[in-house]
């Protein structure tokens, strides 16, 4: 039986990925260091962001990591669920805009 692709432990060796490029990978996280500090966002409100962005690209690792982030900064089951669904919304509704593409095209092969 083979691993699955997903593997719970490997979230823990993220802080490795400098490991084959030192000098990009420091500057990665000291610009995600940055990022995540208090700022005109409360760390509360960057969870929750970051939890809804996660969904959006479907990183069970980040969902993993955004979920216990955003428990630890005082973010309730309701905001991060009402997180998931703002990232839906946001994935749906970009499927449904670019349906303008198409009809444009169609109007423009049937006329």
């Amino acid at each position: 039986m083979s691993k699955p692709y997903y593997i719970e432990e490997d979230l823990k060796k993220f802080g490795q990925i400098s490991e084959y490029q030192k000098e990009m990978g420091d500057k990665f996280f000291s610009w995600y260091d940055e990022v995540f500090k208090e700022g005109a966002l409360s760390q509360r409100e960057k969870a929750l962001i970051a939890l809804g962005v996660a969904h959006a690209v479907q990183c069970p690792y980040c969902i993993d990591a955004y979920t216990k982030s955003s428990l630890e900064k005082g973010a309730d089951e309701e905001q991060m669920m009402e997180a998931v669904h703002v990232a839906a919304a946001i994935r749906g509704g970009a499927s449904l805009v670019h349906g303008v593409q198409m009809m444009n095209k169609v109007k423009d092969l049937t006329m």
